[in-house]
Formats: C-alpha cells, sequence, structure tokens
C-alpha cells in the first residue's frame, strides 16, 4: 500500500492548473484564486486623517507637562474637512476619527483629555508630533500590490481591495467537478427503501463540500452495477469536467466495476493507500480529467475527499499544495490503533482551562455516520504509532464548515 504522504506528493504531480482567466466583481470573488498581480490604485488611506476624536493641533513646542491653552477655530468631520488652518500652537480644530487633518495640524489631543469651556481648549497632557494620526499611504501606497498571482481571495483580502476602490479582480475559472455514486443498493431520500438498499449520502456528502470550493458541480446521479453504463456515464463527463469523483466500486467485490472500467478507458495512477478510514482510494486520468474514485462507505467518502480530491481542486485554481494544519491537542481517553495505515479519527476539539483538549467521537467504523455528525476534528494517528493514552500530545486537523469560534470553554 501507498504512503499517504507519497500519494499526496504523487497527486500534485498529476494536477495541472487551469488556464482560463475571467474578471468577476469582488462580491463574487470570495473564495477564487487571483490570476494576475493587483496593484493598489491609490494611496490608503489617501489623506492625513485622525485615528481618534479630538483636537487636531501643530505640536511644535508643547511637549511638556503643564496647561496648555487652545482657541477651537473649526471642525472636521468624516467627509466634511474644515475649511480653515491651523497657525501656530495656539489654536485648534476639533476633529473625529476618519476626518482629514486640518492644513496646519500634525497632532490629535483625544477629547477625553480636553476640557472645553467657551470655545476654550485646555489640556495638560504632553502632544507629541504624529500622536493620534494616520498618515496618507499607511496601509498601502498607490502601485503597491495588494494581491499577487495565485492569490486565495478570502473576505479579508477582498476588503482590502475594495477599500482601494477595485471594482473587479481576474481570477481562474471556476473548476468543473462530476459527481458519481455507485450501487444497485442506494436510493433517494425520500423514496421507500426496498429490501437490502440504503439511502445515498455519499453523493450528498461531496455535493455538499464542493459548495465551500470554486467549482461549478455537476450531480450526475446514481450508476448502476453495470459496466457498459459506468463507462457510457464516465466517457459523458470526462468531456466535460476537469474532475471525476465517484464514491465506491473501487474495491475488489465482484460488483466492483468502477476501477476495472478506468484501467480499460483511462489509467490509474495510484490505488490502495495506507489510510484509515479510506484504503480503497483509485486516482488516475481519463483523457484530460483527473479521477477520483472514492470508497463506498460515507465516512471513507468524506475523509478521502477532504485528504485528496480537496487539494486537488486547489491545485487546479492555481494554489500551491500545502498538507493541513495540524493543532497540538492533549488526548482525553483512549485510541486503539494497529500500526501500518496512518488513522484519521473524528473527535471534538475544545479548550479546557486554558488548554486545547480532544475527544474521540466514539465507535470509528467507516459506515459510522453518526460519529461525524458532532466532530469538528480530525485526530491524526501516524502509521508508525500503536495505541494512544489519556494525556497522550497528538494533532488535530480542524474540519471545513466549523463555526469561526468553535472551541469553547469546556464544551463543542
Amino acid at each position: 500500500m501507498l504512503n499517504v504522504d507519497l500519494a499526496f506528493r504523487k497527486l500534485a504531480a498529476l494536477a495541472t492548473p487551469v488556464a482560463e482567466i475571467e474578471d468577476v466583481v469582488l462580491a463574487d470573488a470570495v473564495g477564487r484564486v487571483s490570476a494576475a498581480d493587483v496593484p493598489a490604485p491609490i494611496d490608503l488611506p489617501p489623506f492625513d486623517s485622525s485615528a481618534m476624536d479630538g483636537f487636531a493641533v501643530n505640536a511644535e513646542g508643547l511637549d511638556f507637562d503643564g496647561q496648555k491653552r487652545f482657541e477651537v477655530i473649526d471642525r472636521s468631520l468624516a467627509g466634511r474637512p474644515a475649511s480653515k488652518t491651523i497657525k501656530g500652537s495656539t489654536t485648534a480644530i476639533r476633529v473625529f476619527t476618519g476626518a482629514v487633518m486640518p492644513r496646519g495640524s500634525d497632532a490629535v489631543v483625544v477629547q477625553e483629555e480636553v476640557a472645553v469651556d467657551g470655545g476654550i481648549a485646555h489640556t495638560e497632557v504632553r502632544i507629541r508630533t504624529e500622536q493620534n494620526v494616520r498618515r496618507r499611504g499607511q496601509d498601502v501606497r498607490r502601485g503597491d500590490l495588494v494581491c499577487r498571482s495565485g492569490t486565495h481571495l478570502t473576505a479579508y483580502r477582498l476588503t482590502w481591495l475594495a477599500a482601494c476602490g477595485i471594482e473587479s479582480v481576474p481570477v481562474k475559472r471556476r473548476v468543473r467537478v462530476a459527481v458519481f455514486s455507485t450501487g444497485d443498493e442506494l436510493a433517494d431520500a425520500g423514496t421507500p427503501l426496498a429490501e437490502g438498499q440504503i439511502y445515498d449520502s455519499n453523493r450528498f456528502a461531496l455535493l455538499t463540500l464542493l459548495r465551500e470550493k470554486a467549482v461549478d458541480t455537476m450531480d450526475m446521479g446514481r450508476l448502476p452495477d453495470r459496466p457498459g453504463r459506468i463507462r457510457d456515464a464516465l466517457e459523458r463527463a470526462a468531456a466535460r469536467a476537469d474532475i471525476l469523483v465517484t464514491s465506491g466500486g473501487v474495491s475488489v467485490g465482484t460488483a466492483d466495476y468502477v476501477k476495472s472500467v478506468v484501467e480499460d478507458m483511462g489509467n490509474l495512477d495510484f490505488w490502495r493507500v495506507a489510510l484509515k478510514p479510506g484504503k480503497p482510494l483509485a486516482v488516475g486520468r481519463i483523457g484530460d480529467a483527473l479521477f477520483f474514485g472514492l470508497p463506498g462507505n460515507p465516512v471513507s467518502t468524506i475523509v478521502t475527499y477532504l485528504l485528496f480530491v480537496a487539494p486537488a481542486i486547489d491545485l487546479l485554481v492555481g494554489l500551491e499544495l500545502a498538507p493541513p494544519m495540524m493543532l497540538p491537542a492533549v488526548l482525553d481517553g483512549d485510541i486503539k490503533h494497529s500500526r501500518g495505515r496512518r488513522e484519521y479519527v473524528r473527535g471534538i476539539l475544545r479548550t479546557k482551562d486554558g488548554e486545547l483538549r480532544v475527544t474521540a467521537t466514539g465507535d470509528q467504523h467507516s459506515n459510522r455516520l453518526a460519529t461525524f455528525a458532532d466532530a469538528n476534528c480530525l485526530i491524526v494517528v501516524d502509521d508508525d504509532h500503536g495505541d494512544l493514552h489519556e494525556g497522550d500530545q497528538v494533532s488535530a486537523i480542524v474540519l471545513p464548515g466549523v463555526a469561526a469560534h468553535p472551541f469553547r470553554e469546556g464544551v463543542p
């Protein structure tokens, strides 16, 4: 069996980024990948502004303790600059956060440190040049890059672009992903189950997880356990999609036809990874499309999607391949593990007494979706480790889709 890390490197060699580029407005660019360097069209901030509500003054000669007195001659509000100019160090202009610094001023005294009586402002604090002032271009200078080609466009990055007045951004086109499930035993939710049937949860899981990616998804439905039907469907999808994802049919059962069909019409680059759950994972190509044959058990489908399909999508849109970020945590309870395969255990990560702790969610059989329902992480058990015990230091991968602040004191 193939080591997980080696399989990961093989995947990197298989995926060729898409070439097509399109311009999209910022509001539609979340999750996309920039296809060109983007320079700032303006300085940001575009003018010297106040960082606080207070009084703008000229700080020259005011760096001393003791009483200072200013005549308040004007005010500067956000979007409504003052018309008057400060001359010398005996006049002040009322100023508000984000407003233009008045001409002649170089410091702001915060309002809490000033007493005003009949148009005269008094303070005893030392005043220094630049205090509470945001200088033009402090965030970025015109012409500097606010985004490099190949950058993942998060809401935070796009907000910075919006602040620079940028309306649209060039991005790689969406990756086209075709999703199938296979098996005569599958039925759609909402329909009666015949004897021996189960509801199709794998395709649902894949289509739902794909919503978090920059993809156009093609739901190709369920395929029966008939080689001809499987071949025809894969051939049609390979002509339209960049990635084909099936679940089931890649093991060694007598009705597992997907692997043999793919080997006949394309090629498999690797199969059977030293991974639990998810050993019967088939990866290859049909024409120009990447093919992923995921295991049929639902937990295995989800784990192999997270570890292999999701990174492949990132590669195709131009992101660099990187292993998932892992958090160190202290294990609560025990985990039984036999050496030989890397295992990804569903777990609940939380804080307790200021420390990250993690607990396995129970029975870890690959058909047990119940143990995924409340999970917010995967506990990584390396292939050369035996059993893990209470108090051991472990690593955990936070699951995508978990809320921004998933780790609350004492509870998941």
